[in-house]
């Protein structure tokens, strides 16, 4: 059953000047964002501020969640020019603060591993200061494939967990919630110097008893940054939103999980995992 947005969802559609630039980076570089692949409610006004998460390995996903607007059609062939080409769009949009991410290549053999490594130093070769945050797929548990990643040191190393375990069936089929929870551990096992981070939405059908154990498995495993935001269904095909969480209940989780030792928490209705990404970071 449709369930009418409240007031506090409805974002003013924003375009201008900026938001046209960024759009013709992308385009002269062939690049695509998660901010339009994944329909994200932000994307103009993060257009606006010059930044954007840029979505590398194609725009096609392996996996069958059934929260989520990307693509799931055959994988494309994976483009070796785009690590330098991310590199070049950062530099054009003066970004201080670079997201990237990708889509679920479980048909390479790393995942993917190796080419976001590769984005991360010629984002370096061309950007010095620039920080450098990946948000990455979980590579099927495989340590050696995040490694790779880890090796040239990110600043930011995000995975989400998306929803709570109990959903996972019926939200994210094909992943599983331990080991997503391995990864964060592997990463701090492997260079503790990384800062890891990790988000999951609210809506899905979820309790409060989910969501404070969501927030204690992370703290765990010491996942440092949290994202809490409100799941939208992208289309009547994908997963119902079972409840419009209230901007009040967010700020409670927000309050709770620094009290259980997050560096930072990024929570309310809008938030989505690289929203305010720079500023999280600083």
């Amino acid at each position: 059953m449709y369930k009418r947005k409240p007031e506090w969802l409805r974002v003013k559609i924003r375009g201008g000047e900026i938001s046209g630039d960024v759009n013709e980076v992308l385009e002269r570089y062939s690049l695509n964002t998660v901010c339009t692949e994944a329909n994200c409610p932000n994307r103009m006004e993060c257009y606006n501020k010059r930044t954007a998460t840029f979505m590398i390995l194609g725009k096609n996903c392996t996996r069958n969640c059934t929260f989520c607007n990307v693509t799931k059609e055959k994988p494309e062939v994976v483009d070796v020019s785009e690590p330098a080409n991310v590199a070049k769009a950062v530099e054009k949009l003066n970004l201080k603060h670079s997201v990237i991410t990708s889509v679920t290549r479980d048909d390479l053999e790393d995942g993917g591993a190796a080419h976001f490594a590769e984005v991360v130093k010629e984002i370096r070769k061309l950007n010095d200061g620039v920080t450098i945050e990946v948000l990455i797929p979980d590579f099927k548990g495989d340590k050696q494939s995040l490694k790779k990643v880890v090796d040239v040191k990110p600043d930011v190393i995000n995975h989400n967990v998306e929803t709570a375990p109990s959903l996972y069936k019926e939200v994210r089929p094909m992943a599983i919630y331990e080991r997503s929870l391995e990864l964060l551990a592997n990463v701090k096992n492997m260079d503790n110097s990384i800062l890891t981070k990790s988000g999951f939405m609210l809506g899905l059908g979820e309790t409060e008893d989910d969501i404070i154990g969501v927030l204690k498995d992370l703290r765990e495993v010491k996942c440092d940054i949290v994202t809490i935001g409100q799941y939208l269904a992208p289309s009547s095909k994908h997963h119902q939103v079972i409840e419009y969480v209230h901007p009040n209940s967010f700020e409670k989780y927000r309050i709770m999980a620094l009290d259980m030792g997050f560096k930072y928490v990024s929570s309310g209705p809008l938030v989505r995992s690289s929203y305010y990404a720079e500023e999280v970071f600083r």
